[in-house]
């Protein structure tokens, strides 16, 4: 009963004090709003930057020998029978469909000679066909087309090694790359198609060839480098790694890599992002726990009479920091609903298709081994939304914590002489 009382004084102490109650409740209310529309800001673009890298990269899961991440060598390779059982795996129900799309590559480093040059260069065998469902490369032609499922002899090159070697679309040069014997091989190629990414170390040095033209040059059937498979997000890593490496077993010599493993370059791009983020999120918190704690405060020192009364007519100083408590509890309830209300119809009722970045960047960005697309669709998850109150109720209850205890302490004798 004596609770109720309680419960009934804080509130209405709330609602006489409409406008503090307003001011205390807007600053928290904004703060959350804040946070859902900058954390749902960062997250989609996270999500958009790693879904970039990774299509051009090894994918969110990869499969590859256990060396090979170290080496990136021929050598260290996934011999067919090796590929067969991963094929096999990923085909499971449960494995596909849980991914989204897998390819296999082989990888080799290699020179690209033309009569004008010759230059170091990665070369990929491809799968075309899985390779358009995998990789965004295919939309970035600026010349010819991309490689053909059918076709033996093609190459798909950068802009800025097709312009170093005087390459146009049609016209031939040579692949000289040590193959799985250990013998230098030479395999001529014509070109395609040209691609621009924006990532000057693909534009220069980067060609797709097909896996098989690949697999027969360098003397290795039914080889890959690697395999690497797509998911519809990036929040599905952890849980995929598992099922595929539960799926393929024990097998000696291969190894089922995240994409953070497999792209610590990527990975640590990301982890500073998200420090920056974090720090964004601390120096905003802090200055709406200093505004919650100055209203509280401020209506503390004004309404000492008031607390002086409370206590003259049987009130302990236990229960009138609790009343004060309250009210602060009261204003976060409040202030969570509008801001959580405000939040989602800031990020999702204005910026749902996307916010515009592209006024403020010149060019095209790119961080880690993806591009950064200007145009930021926000990505929503249940756990940010809860963190987010979580952390507003936190501030709400610890800014109210010091206001309460000066509530408790003040003499009633002192109190009962202050005139408002």
């Amino acid at each position: 009963m004596r609770i109720l009382i309680l419960i009934r004084l804080a509130g209405r102490s709330v609602g006489r004090n409409a406008r503090r109650s307003a001011l205390t409740a807007s600053a928290m209310a904004l703060g959350l709003a804040l946070l859902i529309f900058s954390r749902s800001l960062a997250e989609g673009a996270h999500e958009q930057w790693i879904d970039s890298a990774v299509r051009l990269g090894t994918g969110h899961v990869t499969v590859q020998a256990d060396e090979y991440l170290e080496t990136a060598r021929i050598e260290h390779r996934l011999k067919a029978d090796e590929v067969a059982r991963v094929v096999e795996a990923l085909e499971r129900p449960e494995v596909r469909v849980a991914a989204e799309y897998w390819t296999p590559r082989l990888s080799v480093s290699g020179l690209a000679s033309s009569a004008a040059s010759a230059l170091p260069v990665r070369i990929e065998g491809i799968d075309p066909a899985r390779e358009l469902l995998f990789s965004n490369l295919a939309e970035q032609v600026v010349e010819g087309t991309y490689l053909e499922p059918e076709g033996a002899l093609q190459a798909f090159v950068g802009i800025e090694l097709a312009r170093r070697l005087e390459l146009d679309v049609g016209k031939r040069f040579v692949l000289t790359a040590a193959g799985a014997t250990g013998e230098v091989e030479g395999q001529l190629v014509r070109v395609t198609g040209i691609f621009r990414t924006a990532i000057p170390e693909m534009d220069r040095g980067l060609i797709h060839i097909p896996i098989e033209t690949a697999r027969d040059w360098l003397k290795a059937p039914g080889a890959a480098t690697s395999v690497g498979v797509l998911l519809p997000s990036s929040r599905d890593t952890e849980v995929f790694h598992a099922l595929l490496s539960e799926a393929l077993g024990s097998l000696d010599g291969i190894e089922v890599l995240k994409w953070r493993e497999a792209a610590p370059e990527l990975d640590s791009a990301v982890r500073m992002d998200d420090y920056g983020d974090y720090l964004f999120h601390t120096i905003l918190f802090a200055i709406v726990a200093l505004a919650i704690l100055n209203a509280i405060m401020m209506s503390v020192l004004g309404r000492r009479r008031e607390f002086g009364i409370l206590q003259a007519i049987g009130l302990t100083r236990f229960q009138t920091g609790l009343v004060v408590f309250m009210e602060g509890l009261f204003l976060t309830a409040a202030s969570g609903i509008v801001g959580v209300v405000v939040g989602i119809a800031l990020t999702w009722g204005i910026w749902g298709d996307g916010f515009d970045f592209s006024g403020m960047i010149e060019g095209d960005m790119t961080m880690g081994g993806g591009l950064i697309d200007p145009v930021i669709i926000p990505t929503f998850h249940v756990s940010q939304l809860i963190l987010a109150i979580g952390f507003t109720t936190a501030i709400g209850t610890l800014a109210s914590l010091y206001p309460a205890y000066r509530a408790s302490r003040l003499d009633v004798a002192e109190a009962m002489k202050f005139e408002q």
